[in-house]
């Protein structure tokens, strides 16, 4: 099977590059940081109209009508941009809220379980197991919620409380589709901290030579790259098939890659990777938000366990070794 990418999926992932370039620059993203995540609304619609969001639409519902490998490669450019606010969520919600596919709505999802909502101020409407929640019960959820501190300072968290938070989290093809597009953006996130390292090894100077040329370092940008480009392989190949398997197996691969390539390029940066004026621990805290979306590792696993069927002893008795 060939995974190489079409000349129209280069296209459409160029594209997207150069329109988050020009819409969501380095001045962008730390604008978001400073209004706390908060959509940018003008953003939101811009998004919409070069159908972001509408992407796995048919035609005749006003989408673009290509499928989740082609939505896979926009999630990924947002994931490199760090991009913020219920991207997934609003995708997956195309077709079904009023305004989502446009851009003219912001939705974001209840994973249940208790766990914290992302993005409930100024949502339109939220994503729960049982349905859609808008109007009336959408106002009612969001006073019974409270602020929680969020360790990323581009998504605010806030935590709900009744029913509907603590309801199990979707079941099925809603669910899954939720958690490869996560790893996209996870993949993104990881490919974009690799070119950082690179970059700042190949400028930085330390006892009068580039620190790219410390053994170390070389090998701290390897291991990035042999985590990011076998997170690549699953999350493509996840997309073409839509099996359950194969998605939690690319969100455990991406999820690894995003959190462990943005801790090592933290190390690379030295003591300014630490500093707010730095990106890279903007890659790493939201890495670390997005591994408890939609599928957790532990939750990636047992779907993996499940896939290899019963286990079986390796011997059928005493008589076998005979």
């Amino acid at each position: 099977m060939d995974f190489q990418l079409s000349d129209d999926q280069r296209a459409l992932r160029s594209g997207m590059r150069d329109l988050l370039g020009a819409a969501f620059d380095r001045d962008g993203l730390r604008a978001a940081v400073e209004r706390g995540g908060a959509v940018d609304r003008g953003l939101w619609r811009e998004l919409g109209a070069a159908g972001f969001f509408a992407l796995r639409l048919p035609e005749e519902a006003g989408g673009v009508g290509l499928g989740l490998p082609e939505a896979v490669l926009l999630f990924e450019e947002a994931g490199r941009a760090l991009l913020p606010g219920p991207l997934v969520a609003t995708h997956l919600a195309a077709g079904l809220v009023k305004g989502a596919a446009e851009g003219e709505a912001v939705v974001t999802a209840s994973q249940g379980g208790g766990l914290p909502v992302a993005d409930l101020r100024g949502a339109d409407a939220v994503l729960v197991a049982g349905g859609v929640l808008t109007g009336e019960e959408l106002a009612a959820f969001v006073a019974g919620a409270r602020p929680v501190r969020s360790m990323d300072p581009l998504t605010p968290l806030h935590r709900a409380e009744g029913l509907v938070a603590a309801a199990e989290a979707y079941p099925g093809a809603l669910r899954g589709e939720g958690a490869l597009l996560t790893a996209a953006e996870q993949l993104g996130s990881a490919a974009r901290t690799t070119e950082m390292a690179v970059q700042h090894a190949r400028a930085r100077e330390q006892f009068g030579s580039l620190i790219g040329s410390f053994q170390a370092v070389k090998h701290l940008c390897a291991d990035m790259l042999a985590r990011t480009e076998p997170a690549r392989g699953a999350v493509y190949a996840a997309a073409v098939t839509g099996d359950p398997v194969e998605i939690a197996a690319a969100k455990l691969l991406a999820d690894d890659a995003a959190v462990r390539n943005a801790r090592d390029c933290l190390q690379i940066h030295g003591g300014m990777g630490f500093t707010w004026e730095a990106d890279v621990h903007l890659h790493l805290k939201r890495a670390w938000l997005r591994a408890a979306r939609w599928l957790t590792a532990a939750e990636a696993e047992e779907i993996l366990a499940a896939g290899l069927g019963p286990v079986r002893p390796l011997y059928g008795g005493s008589a076998a070794l005979g």
